[in-house]
């Protein structure tokens, strides 16, 4: 709740009429103050009382593109025995209000409200709470009661059609040599845990429970499961913010091809790194790590932590036009993408002022 500029003005007014009618001993000046005072008061008053109403939102789908639409659906509902007059409220999209004009309810009684949700921004979206607009009749005091919660809109960068990185191992013995990483058996122990209901019997640790007192079992990992890793440039030295965000639509659009090929996928930057498994749900984990990914990293910091061992798989290497790739580059990488300079392919680096262009060169080299 705040004062008006009207209101401001009849405040000062108040302490000016106070003021002049203590110095000259006029009783008139006074009652003035007195009544703008409690003209204020009043329109607080009036402010502080809001409609007594139930707000429910849902934002469908949670999860879209950059530049794909949203739907907003707010239901106000009228929970008290008596009718709800009409009121003026607004909900919060990110930092911006999106005006709604509630209709008069009955007892019982509720109104469904629908509005498009913007997003041509990549990020997570907090869309609400609802506010209720509270005026007094001389607008003096505004007052934006928030009512009810907030929900998030995840607004993924887009995605281009991108070929999966190739790998030099195969998923099974059977399809044909493997060299990285060395095939060694049907499965290579990844490590030990506790137990939980559904692993089976067979991988039971015994000395590992006899040494902790509670059940461990072995966790087996396919040594052939084919991998790719993106390594994402975040400093902001690197590239251009346009550059950036087309950046990020390469590494999003690399991902998704990987994982929805059945590859292990990885996502490296400079601050952090996450690893997850095939399928649309690791895809979309790794999306929603790119919806919130920044420029944040120092300009000296490094391309990845520690170079020290190679990921195994593909390595694909998103970066800018002349940025150094540090020790990232004893990884021979299997390709590197530079954004921010004219479209071509050769020897292993893509170059692409866009991140359509990007992906229509990986897809030619690839191919």
């Amino acid at each position: 709740m705040r004062l008006t500029r009207r209101g401001v003005v009849v405040l000062v007014a108040a302490v000016g009429f106070f003021a002049l009618g203590t110095l000259a001993g006029h009783a008139f000046f006074r009652a003035l103050a007195g009544v703008a005072v409690g003209g204020l008061l009043a329109a607080v008053a009036t402010a502080m009382v809001r409609p007594k109403v139930e707000v429910t939102r849902t934002v469908h789908p949670e999860r879209v593109e950059r530049g794909t639409p949203a739907l907003a659906t707010v239901v106000v509902r009228n929970p008290t025995p008596r009718r709800q007059g009409g009121f003026t409220g607004g909900d919060r999209v990110g930092g911006a209000t999106r005006e709604i004009r509630v209709r008069p309810l009955l007892p019982g009684a509720e109104a469904t409200y629908h509005y498009e949700v913007p997003t041509a921004v990549r990020g997570l979206l907090r869309v609400g709470p609802f506010h209720v607009h509270r005026f007094d009749p001389f607008d003096l005091v505004r007052g934006h009661p928030a009512v009810g919660g907030a929900t998030e809109l995840w607004v993924h960068p887009r995605v281009h059609a991108a070929r999966p990185p190739r790998v030099a191992h195969p998923r099974h013995h059977y399809d044909g040599p493997v060299t990285d990483p060395p095939l060694r058996g049907s499965a290579d122990l990844r490590r030990v845990r506790e137990y939980v209901p559904g692993d089976e019997v067979r991988h039971l640790h015994w000395k590992a429970s006899a040494r902790t007192g509670r059940l461990m079992v072995r966790e087996y990992v396919d040594p052939a499961r084919t991998r790719c890793t993106v390594v994402l440039d975040t400093r902001p030295s690197s590239l251009s913010a346009d550059a950036f965000e087309e950046a990020v639509e390469v590494a999003a659009s690399l991902v998704s091809a990987a994982a929805a090929a059945g590859q292990q996928c990885g996502l490296v930057t400079c601050g952090a790194e996450w690893s997850v498994e095939s399928g649309l749900r690791a895809a979309r984990a790794l999306l929603d790590r790119l919806c919130v990914v920044a420029q944040d990293a120092p300009a000296d910091a490094p391309l990845v932590r520690s170079a020290a061992v190679r990921p195994g798989g593909a390595v694909v290497v998103v970066t800018g036009p002349v940025a150094d790739l540090g020790p990232v580059a004893r990884w021979r990488p299997d390709a590197v993408i530079r954004l921010g300079v004219p479209r071509g392919a050769a020897a292993g680096v893509v170059t692409a002022g866009t991140a359509a262009e990007a992906v229509a060169s990986w897809n030619a080299l690839v191919g």
